[in-house]
């Protein structure tokens, strides 16, 4: 062995073993990420089971819907008084404490499965 090699090992043992650690690294962030998207899909899978009885959406549903009926019954029968009525009731709505607003949005949104909801409440800023 020359003595150009028995210089160059320390260093290519220190190249392996960065290298090395590097694959490591790489392949516990995938695992990791892979543990992520695991535990949202059975997540997905628990809450579409939990909800295939469950009446709230259908009642969220309806709640939410209620405000165009009241519309479409105002114009049908010439009752304008109707559309104010409902107009008071989005301006009441906004007026109740903005913790009360989130916990709201966030009981709905999981009704109805949705994710992500600080995303979307970042669309409300």
């Amino acid at each position: 062995m020359s003595i150009f090699s028995k210089l160059l090992e320390p260093v290519t043992d220190i190249a392996k073993t960065y290298l090395g650690n590097r694959a490591e690294e790489k392949a516990a962030k995938h695992q990791a990420k892979m543990n992520v998207i695991q535990n949202d899909a059975d997540w997905e899978a628990k809450m579409a089971e939990a909800s295939s009885s469950s009446w709230k959406d259908e009642f969220w549903t309806i709640i939410l819907a209620a405000p165009i009926f009241f519309v479409g019954y105002a114009i049908a029968v010439d009752d304008l008084t109707v559309i104010d009525r409902v107009k008071e009731g989005f301006i009441a709505l906004d007026t109740l404490p903005e913790y009360y607003q989130y916990l709201l949005f966030i009981a709905i949104s999981s009704s109805f499965g949705i994710k992500g909801v600080s995303k979307i409440m970042e669309l409300r800023k």
